[in-house]
């Protein structure tokens, strides 16, 4: 039997397997949270809503609190299961897609605190780019998570190649918000501060594209030896 046909498989010991799923299903939990802190910091955003940018601050202890949980979690199954081969990988990279979905929250707290910023400047623009960045970026989160869920490599390539069009995205913003720089300096914080949003929304995406290559390592145990040229504009 190969290594991907015992992903679905089941353990001689059945509280092996629920303490696997327990794993899973506190990681699921954490992209719920995730993926609502992106959906509401934007809102904030684009609404100009201080309320709920706030409300996506405090609710970051949360996606903290349950990374701490997965990390207990794995390292008790480290200890007393002593897991090999696939069950090792699907157990150390829990471990691993908890900190990213970590990152991506805190990413999405940085996006509600900007938010706050500027609620109180005047508008520059139409907000266009940066809600159409999130949507791709929220869908990526997604369907991740039910790649990771479903163990299914060849779905989370697909999150993975999706990158690409969130950085065409965060490129064609940055060189946009330069432009109203050179044209009126009075604008700069403002564009600074959309310029941050934009470059935490591109940090999501590479995050969720962390995961698929996880998920990919997970099912086959090998790392992805392909590169995508991203073309990404400078920090």
């Amino acid at each position: 039997m190969s290594e991907t046909a015992v992903v679905a498989g089941k353990h001689t010991v059945q509280s092996y397997d629920e303490e696997l799923e327990e794993l899973t299903g506190l990681i699921v939990q954490m992209g719920g949270v995730a993926e609502k802190q992106l959906a509401d910091a934007v809102e904030a955003l684009v609404e100009r809503n201080v309320d709920l940018a706030q409300q996506v601050i405090d609710r970051d202890r949360t996606v903290d609190e349950l990374e701490e949980q997965v990390d207990k979690k794995v390292i008790r199954l480290l200890a007393t299961r002593q897991p090999v081969a696939i069950d090792l990988r699907m157990i150390a990279m829990g471990l691993k897609v908890s900190n990213d979905l970590e990152r991506a929250s805190d990413y999405a707290a940085g996006i509600a605190k900007r938010a706050i910023r500027l609620a109180e400047q005047p508008q520059l623009k139409p907000f266009v780019t940066i809600p159409a960045m999130a949507q791709i970026c929220q869908q990526m989160l997604k369907d991740v998570l039910d790649a990771y869920v479903a163990r299914d490599a060849e779905k989370a390539m697909q999150v993975w190649d999706r990158d690409v069009e969130v950085d065409a995205f965060y490129n064609s913003l940055f060189r946009e918000l330069v432009t109203y720089m050179i044209e009126d300096p009075r604008r700069t914080q403002v564009c600074i501060d959309l310029m941050f949003c934009a470059k935490n929304l591109e940090r999501i995406g590479d995050h969720s594209t962390n995961i698929a290559e996880k998920i990919h390592y997970m099912i086959h145990g090998e790392q992805i030896n392909r590169q995508r040229a991203t073309g990404k504009a400078e920090d």
